[in-house]
């Protein structure tokens, strides 16, 4: 149920060590307005749908289907939410979750920790966030992912991500920190809009050197991180790369998607060597779901082997890269199928969730897939 992809025997360590353990599960949540340029995403048929994305996930994550929404799932062009694998797990299963909004355009219906950010511009401009907002995101990532480990005795926390346009937010941060990732990310949908992508993330990157002048190169690691997520990041990812490092300290830390997990290690990495802040690199890994591992459309895969090949990597290797091997083939629902299609693919820490449902409570294919359909039923 569980496929290492990339340092295997690492991986395989992590695995043993935190089989049995029970996990805490965390979302955090962000917008940028990336996320509303049409045909950027298939997170939500429509820019205006994507707006209300993340609320509304965080919605169904927290209540399932047994409370009306304030914020209804969007429509998407095929598939189902992935929310509706992560929500299986955390209710059969009962695992902890906290939500924490990092900025979101509006104020979501569930208990959530309000962290004080704001949703971002389009990476386009280059002028996505206010640095102090970004350096703000960062401390209360690092406050956070103290808090919610230091008195783990025996366990590993989740850390998962819900942000519209995310992966090409993604591909903005690993190509200013010198990583060679054009071509090789993800995306919502069946193929993957690379030429989109890049096109956007290339202005962002040029509006940013042009303000920051001779001091930027994108080669190497002469780039402030913090400046580069205040250029073309999103609230999201300081955060989450704050929690991993504080976490990384005291327990084992599960990085819960693909391309937007793997910019936010390369991100830990440049954060922890600009500001000399310690982390375990051991510690972490990334976990998502094999139609993200195995995208004919994307590299994800080789992705993860270019972290070892830029400078910012302190530990000189590339993080283990696993995915669970969860299958949607033999689902009697269209929806959950599309997924074998490339649609969806991952979110909400799905990848995630059911690799933590293995490793802590060893569950099957047959048990993943029935809980899934199960909330699946109640909303069709």
């Amino acid at each position: 149920m569980i496929r290492i992809y990339t340092q295997i025997e690492q991986g395989e360590e992590w695995l043993r060590r935190h089989r049995g353990c029970v996990p805490i599960f965390t979302c955090v949540l962000g917008f940028t307005e990336t996320g509303l340029i049409p045909g950027i995403s298939a997170a939500g048929c429509t820019p205006e749908d994507r707006k209300y994305t993340a609320c509304a996930d965080a919605e169904f994550l927290y209540y399932g289907f047994q409370q009306k929404p304030q914020y209804p799932l969007p429509p998407l062009t095929a598939g189902a939410s992935p929310v509706l694998i992560s929500r299986a797990v955390v209710e059969a299963l009962k695992i902890p979750v906290y939500l924490f909004n990092a900025g979101l355009p509006q104020s979501p219906s569930v208990p959530a920790i309000d962290l004080g950010g704001t949703p971002a511009n389009c990476l386009s401009g280059g002028a996505a966030m206010e640095l102090t907002t970004v350096r703000h995101l960062l401390e209360q990532g690092l406050l956070w992912g103290e808090r919610l480990t230091a008195n783990i005795q025996q366990g590993y926390l989740i850390l998962g991500e819900c942000v519209v346009g995310g992966t090409t937010t993604a591909l903005a941060i690993l190509t200013g920190l010198g990583i060679e990732a054009a071509g090789k990310v993800n995306s919502s949908h069946p193929v993957c809009n690379h030429a989109q992508k890049w096109a956007v993330v290339q202005a962002g990157l040029e509006r940013m050197k042009g303000r920051e002048g001779d001091k930027l190169t994108f080669s190497s690691f002469p780039i402030e991180p913090l400046q580069l997520v205040a250029a073309v990041g999103d609230p999201m990812q300081v955060v989450v790369a704050g929690m991993a490092i504080a976490a990384s300290r005291h327990c084992g830390v599960l990085l819960a998607g693909g391309t937007q997990m793997l910019a936010v290690y390369a991100l830990i990495s440049a954060i922890a060597q600009a500001y000399s802040l310690s982390w375990r690199p051991e510690q972490i890994i990334i976990g998502t779901t094999r139609w993200v591992a195995d995208d004919p459309t994307g590299a994800t895969v080789d992705l993860a082997l270019s972290l070892a090949k830029s400078s910012l990597t302190q530990t000189g290797q590339t993080p283990p890269l696993l995915a669970t091997q969860l299958s949607f083939a033999d689902s009697r629902y269209p929806q959950l199928q599309a997924y074998e299609q490339g649609f969806v693919k991952e979110g909400m820490g799905a990848g995630a969730a059911c690799i933590a449902a293995h490793l802590s409570y060893n569950w099957q294919q047959n048990q993943l897939l029935a809980a899934i359909e199960d909330q699946l039923k109640h909303l069709v």
